[in-house]
């Protein structure tokens, strides 16, 4: 089962889940959400009635704690952490998983310095252990570890909740791609109709061309043919000829008179 189908099985679940809960239960499901390993998005709970109502009671620090993981990422948590609850460790490992993902949306060549930063990483080994074991075989992202040059270069990231205004964002960006698009297919198609008028326009030349060499042969042709019957005329006047010279040059025979 691949990433995008598990997790739509597990929002779903979730959804379910949190419409039939309120209060402590409640809470308790958004600590399992967000510590659930193939778990990335968290916006469709968020959006469930009964957790909006968390808002301004007992347990609205877990209500914050869901907003964390629906936009935020580790540096949001740690630079604000009096507003959440204490974070368990699989919900740390998820906030650090989530950061990269936040990460390639922007950028496809990641430093190991911006990421140790991000991710309070002392160590390029222990850095890399993460996007191997945590990030890629888990299949949130997929790409290449490049020691050389201290940098992972990204190939895909799996999405994140869009935040406010993104998906405006989104819209104008696929409309623009789009009306690129459409222009670049009509240049082709242009480029398309221009290629066929040519192809026609050297058919047709090489077609004329080939007439004319047609014409050319046919009255070379008939040239040779005058030339050969004019010679073959010639050639059997002159055989006349010297058939009388010859007769003329020769000795004539004395006549013996009768006896």
């Amino acid at each position: 089962m691949d990433i995008e189908q598990r997790q739509a099985e597990l929002i779903d679940q979730f959804v379910r889940q949190a419409s039939a809960l309120e209060g402590s239960a409640l809470a308790s499901l958004i600590v399992d959400a967000t510590s659930h390993p193939y778990l990335f998005a968290f916006s469709e709970i968020l959006a469930v009635p009964s957790v909006s109502e968390l808002e301004g009671t007992d347990n609205s620090l877990y209500l914050n704690v869901l907003r964390l993981f629906v936009h935020g990422t580790w540096s949001d948590y740690k630079g604000n952490a009096d507003h959440f609850l204490q974070l368990v460790p699989d919900q740390i490992l998820k906030l650090k998983q989530l950061t990269v993902l936040t990460l390639a949306e922007t950028n496809k060549v990641l430093p190991y310095d911006e990421l140790m930063q991000e991710l309070d990483v002392t160590n390029v080994r222990e850095l890399e252990d993460f996007l191997i074991n945590e990030c890629m075989y888990v299949g949130i992202v997929r790409g290449k570890l490049d020691q050389l040059r201290r940098c992972f270069e990204v190939q895909f990231a799996a999405g994140r909740d869009l935040r406010p205004g993104q998906l405006t964002n989104m819209i104008q960006t696929l409309s623009s791609w789009l009306a690129t698009s459409d222009n670049l297919l009509v240049s082709i198609q242009e480029k398309i109709k221009w290629a066929d008028t040519m192809s026609e326009l050297d058919k047709k030349h090489r077609k004329d061309i080939e007439d004319k060499v047609e014409e050319v042969k046919k009255s070379l042709s008939l040239k040779a043919d005058i030339e050969f019957r004019g010679h073959e005329e010639v050639y059997s006047e002159r055989g006349g000829v010297m058939d009388y010279e010859e007769d003329r040059s020769r000795p004539k025979r004395r006549r013996h008179p009768l006896s």
